[in-house]
């Protein structure tokens, strides 16, 4: 029978992880259990839960297009070109997936690697902010790959293999895979024991990709074990002294391993593993999560929430944390050249912050590449500073090599603030709250700038999506050198009919 709600899944968690962790005892009797509750609400939710939520969709639409848009601006750097090309040079698949913004025609679980990194390359597109962090739409990698190759074999074979999907079909899938990864973030923290936050992108593209193909909530079972089984990530990459490109192609390569994992259950069935979680010593919560079971404290089912309430970057390329820092030191900016004063003027920084940028971006000494710069508080409130900006060019060694940034930056020190970070986990604000106290050199303070909410926060939502569709259209014109083509896809991206095309007939738009 299929749990109602996630709340059974915290009190057998619970209790199974209080009796088994205390020894490595083996198991004498070898009764397979029933599947873990978690299991069973994902595969209930994915397959049964019907999404009506107008509010949903219509942040979905636009998560979608803020997505694409940041796949293609993502194409103009080289590492990403090579990162994304077939292992054998000039294959074609027949009916493949299309890479948009590119000519490659790749079989879904390449194709959804190579869709995967391209959005997730900039750090640009829509963020989730809670006990873990992470992009619930990196796993549009493996929906669109997917929908895109089941709809071309479908049309290519006449229906008799394949499916034909919709956009609308897309969205949904997006919903609820935004959902999946979300819930579990808002009182799970996987950071906190080392792994890196892409493993929510692994479960929950399984789960929703899985549903897509046609499989019974018995095979998502199945499936959505075999994700929790598989090597989760570290979150290595992401920190100093380690950081990385690999943070970049990270969600690429989860959403590959999502959409393996289902063809693999679609084609030849894996088995279940039903108590993957539960296990004694062997299963993840012993392994890997400290013996501690999952929490579900602020929602206690799947629905819509997420998305509704997702973050989008729309000003500029930082890690999240970051983006009130960035509106701040813009402001800051303005308010020396007001004084006839720069950068070079001031004395010293306070970045007031909450504990989570602390833990991952406050970052001293030396910055090695591209993904350590991006993810370092006082670069990303250095530059806006310096130049009056912040786009991803800033974050090359070019800009960097700029004495200048390395001499501000070891002006600024962070203090976390606990009213800050206790209204950064608060479920009806969620604020991102940074401020800046500078001192200048002459002994004056300028007035602490405080921005609790970024511009892609649901609260600002009126002034955002005018500057998200914006955005949109920059990055079409950026990508196309043909404006008819970047005008054409805008276009019929905004018409009302736009739920009811086939997804294969709008990926061709792209490529």
């Amino acid at each position: 029978m299929l749990a109602k709600s996630l709340k059974p899944i915290v009190q057998r968690g619970l209790s199974l992880t209080m009796r088994n962790s205390s020894n490595l005892a083996a198991v004498k009797v070898n009764d397979r259990p029933d599947p873990d509750l978690v299991l069973v609400d994902i595969a209930e939710y994915v397959h049964h839960h019907k999404i009506d939520s107008k509010l949903a969709f219509d942040t979905a639409r636009y998560c979608l297009l803020d997505t694409l848009g940041c796949g293609l601006a993502a194409l103009k750097y080289n590492q990403v070109q090579n990162m994304i090309k077939p292992i054998v040079p000039g294959m074609i698949v027949p009916n493949g997936v299309k890479v948009i913004g590119t000519d490659h025609v790749m079989d879904p679980i390449k194709g959804a690697f190579a869709i995967g990194t391209i959005i997730r390359w900039l750090d640009f597109n829509d963020c989730w902010l809670a006990a873990e962090w992470g992009h619930p739409s990196d796993n549009l990698g493996g929906i669109l790959a997917v929908a895109d190759y089941e709809s071309r074999l479908y049309k290519a074979t006449e229906g008799r293999e394949g499916k034909l999907f919709k956009v609308r079909d897309v969205l949904t899938a997006m919903i609820k895979a935004h959902e999946i990864q979300g819930v579990f973030a808002l009182d799970n923290s996987f950071n906190r024991v080392g792994l890196d936050h892409v493993i929510l992108v692994k479960v929950a593209t399984t789960a929703v990709v899985s549903q897509m193909l046609g499989l019974t909530s018995e095979q998502t079972i199945e499936a959505v074990s075999q994700a929790f089984v598989d090597g989760q990530s570290l979150r290595t990459y992401r920190h100093a002294p380690n950081t990385g490109s690999r943070k970049s192609w990270a969600a690429g390569d989860a959403v590959s391993r999502a959409v393996n994992l289902c063809y693999l259950v679609k084609n030849a069935g894996v088995g279940t593993i039903p108590s993957v979680l539960t296990a004694k010593t062997w299963g993840f919560y012993d392994v890997l999560f400290k013996g501690e079971a999952f929490h579900f404290n602020q929602r206690t089912s799947f629905e819509s929430y997420v998305m509704e309430n997702i973050l989008f970057k729309i000003s500029f390329p930082a890690e999240f944390h970051a983006q009130t820092a960035v509106e701040c030191a813009m402001i800051a900016h303005n308010m020396l050249k007001e004084k006839n004063k720069t950068y070079k003027d001031i004395k010293s920084v306070r970045i007031r912050t909450q504990e989570a940028a602390a833990r991952i971006i406050d970052k001293d000494g030396p910055l090695y590449n591209y993904a350590d710069r991006d993810h370092c508080i006082q670069y990303m409130t250095a530059i806006p500073l310096i130049y009056g900006r912040l786009t991803a060019e800033d974050y090359t060694d070019e800009v960097a090599g700029n004495p200048d940034i390395d001499a501000l930056r070891a002006k600024m020190y962070c203090e976390v603030d606990d009213t800050f970070t206790a209204d950064y986990h608060h479920p009806d604000k969620r604020s991102i709250p940074n401020a800046l106290l500078i001192e200048l050199e002459d002994g004056t303070t300028l007035d602490e700038i405080v921005v609790e909410y970024p511009v892609g926060h649901k609260f600002r939502r009126e002034e955002g999506i005018p500057l998200l569709m914006n955005k949109f259209k920059n990055l079409l014109n950026g990508h196309f050198k043909d404006n008819s083509k970047a005008e054409n896809i805008y276009s019929v991206s905004t018409k009302d009919d736009f739920d009811n095309l086939d997804i294969d007939d709008y990926v061709d738009l792209y490529c």
